[in-house]
């Protein structure tokens, strides 16, 4: 047998009864060589199962093979894979030619032929004796039958089998090209969607934004009729802490069966937990007895953890063909919870840094307060004045939570002045000015080390300077001041005017404005000065309500697209 046939035979043999070369297909494939060979050498076939030896079909010329051909025959030519003479007698000649050799399903066809032309009876005794017919039948065959060289007839069978067989090994790496193909397609598709998800791993991502981003890929990769993702609470309901998820959150691409709450039933029911790998419910365990939830006929979960730290669940309900999820979908929602859960993980973590940058900042503003009593509540209002007053200027959501806690800090630096100056009730002398004046600096000085306050300190260190260049402490002049200190000169300005002082009274509104219009291009930026009077209507609300220890997320108390909304009473970080 040529090595290609070996390679065939080999190859067919794994290919198990539901492979798409199962045994109804190749009985087909085998009755259309049968028909071939009948073209090719003119002569009717009987075919016979390559296993057992049985008769499958027999050829319409009214002889059996009974005496001439043996299962054992049959069944020796299929394993051989080659044509092969297996019987003769006088001028006949039978032929056993293997149609194919896939797994369970070889057929043989076996033919008779003639070497020499028979012309009588006489000539014929040696046939009929084969054939089990008379000689009279066998000479009416003969003189219908091509007389083949024995030579040339066993050529043509060895070329037809290599056909044969390389038309099977076509069949088999056409199968396996597809095949490739497939897996090929498939794993790119998962390559892709694992990089776009780790692609869009960014902090400034919410979990519901990536999560819906991730269901819009996965939904394409894994045959399911849904794909949810389950994002557990992370603190507790009274907990209003920063960007904190204080409920249950369900996202879901596709018709989920079930909500929140039965999701959470599910996973109790599973007796699922953060260690646990992804869990795989086929038919028919969603059939037993007791499963409460009919609507689902196959289902994938896989926890997003990080270390003990669990976050939620993502989920696959129901494969869309009714079949059974399987490893490499099981596998594939595992990498993504992992992936998802990292995601997960480093918001939170960010989000407790955020609480205890928030801590220190509220503990700064409390050092404040109570090293000058008689301004409580004054960084506050003007940290809520600046917001408004950027609000109105155009600034982005970032700019004002950066300029928010910029105005809670920005007179940081008077825990350095001593407390006799700070607190004086009367006028303060040149030399009494001189070290009021130092606090900018010191501010500056003190929270130079908090890497995560650093974009506050152009407003710490020159809420001071004056558009004119008069200001303190570097003298800058017109937009070499920084853009947010400029915002919160004004807004530093509005309430040191109009809120009583030991040496003096809130000055009235008019004044107030009379002031702010005679500094406007000397004192203090004109544009800002400008918003000042569209949105002072809101800044006296503010003024109004005292709104200690606000989030440093001003997004979640002021609608940053709008006029200010003030917040509801008790909305704390």
């Amino acid at each position: 047998m040529p090595p290609s046939q070996n390679t065939c035979v080999a190859a067919m043999s794994e290919v198990s009864p539901a492979s798409p070369c199962s045994a109804p297909a190749a009985k087909r494939a085998a009755s259309a060589r049968l028909q071939e060979l009948r073209e090719w050498f003119g002569a009717e076939f009987s075919q016979f199962d390559g296993n057992t030896g049985n008769l499958e079909w027999s050829a319409r010329d009214g002889f059996s093979f009974d005496d001439v051909v043996t299962a054992e025959l049959v069944r020796a030519v299929s394993r051989g894979g080659k044509a092969e003479v297996i019987a003769e007698a006088g001028a006949l000649l039978v032929l056993a030619i293997p149609l194919n050799a896939i797994g369970n399903a070889a057929s043989v066809a076996v033919g008779k032929f003639l070497t020499t032309a028979i012309t009588n009876e006489c000539e014929a005794s040696a046939e009929a004796t084969a054939l089990g017919a008379s000689a009279a039948e066998v000479v009416a065959w003969a003189q219908r039958q091509t007389v083949w060289p024995a030579r040339a007839l066993i050529k043509l069978a060895e070329a037809v089998t290599q056909k044969f067989f390389a038309e099977v090994e076509k069949d088999l790496a056409k199968k396996e090209v597809e095949k490739l193909s497939d897996n090929l397609s498939s794993t790119y598709e998962e390559i892709s969607l694992l990089y776009g998800v780790t692609r869009n791993l960014r902090i400034s991502s919410s979990e519901n934004d990536m999560g819906r981003l991730t269901l819009d890929w996965l939904i394409e990769c894994v045959p399911a009729e849904s794909v949810a993702i389950y994002y557990a609470p992370v603190a507790d309901a009274d907990e209003a802490t920063y960007q904190a998820r204080t409920e249950a959150s369900l996202i879901v691409h596709g018709e989920c069966p079930l909500d929140v709450e039965q999701l959470e039933q599910l996973i109790q029911e599973l007796e699922l937990g953060p260690g646990c790998g992804p869990h795989v419910a086929n038919l028919p365990v969603t059939q037993a007895p007791g499963w409460p939830f009919p609507e689902i006929r196959q289902l994938i979960v896989a926890p997003l953890s990080e270390g003990e730290n669990l976050f939620g669940w993502l989920v696959a309900f129901n494969h869309v063909d009714g079949l059974e999820f399987g490893t490499v979908e099981a596998s594939l929602l595992s990498s993504v919870a992992a992936i998802l859960g990292t995601h997960s993980g480093n918001v939170d973590l960010y989000r407790q840094q955020r609480e205890f940058l928030a801590s220190v900042v509220q503990a700064m503003t409390s050092a404040i307060d109570a090293k000058d009593p008689y301004t409580c509540g004054h960084s506050d209002r003007v940290a809520r004045i600046s917001v408004r007053l950027a609000q109105e200027l155009g600034c982005d959501d970032e700019t004002l939570n950066t300029l928010y806690m910029a105005g809670l800090v920005h007179d940081i630096g008077k825990i350095g002045i001593n407390d006799s100056v700070l607190r004086k009730p009367g006028r303060l002398t040149a030399i009494e000015f001189e070290q009021i004046k130092m606090h900018p600096e010191l501010g500056c000085k003190i929270l130079a080390d908090i890497k995560q306050l650093s974009n506050v300190l152009p407003v710490v260190l020159h809420h001071h300077e004056q558009w004119d260049g008069s200001g303190y402490p570097h003298q800058l002049v017109g937009e070499d001041i920084p853009w947010l200190a400029r915002i919160c000169a004004v807004a530093d300005a509005y309430d040191a005017m109009s809120s009583d002082r030991p040496y003096r009274k809130g000055m009235p509104e008019e004044k107030v404005h009379a002031i702010f219009q005679g500094g406007s291009g000397s004192q203090w930026d004109p544009d800002v000065v400008n918003a000042f009077f569209t949105v002072q209507a809101d800044i006296r609300k503010i003024c109004r309500r005292e709104r200690a220890n606000l989030t440093l997320d001003v997004g979640r108390w002021a609608d940053t697209g709008k006029p200010l909304v003030e917040p509801p009473l008790g909305a704390i970080s």
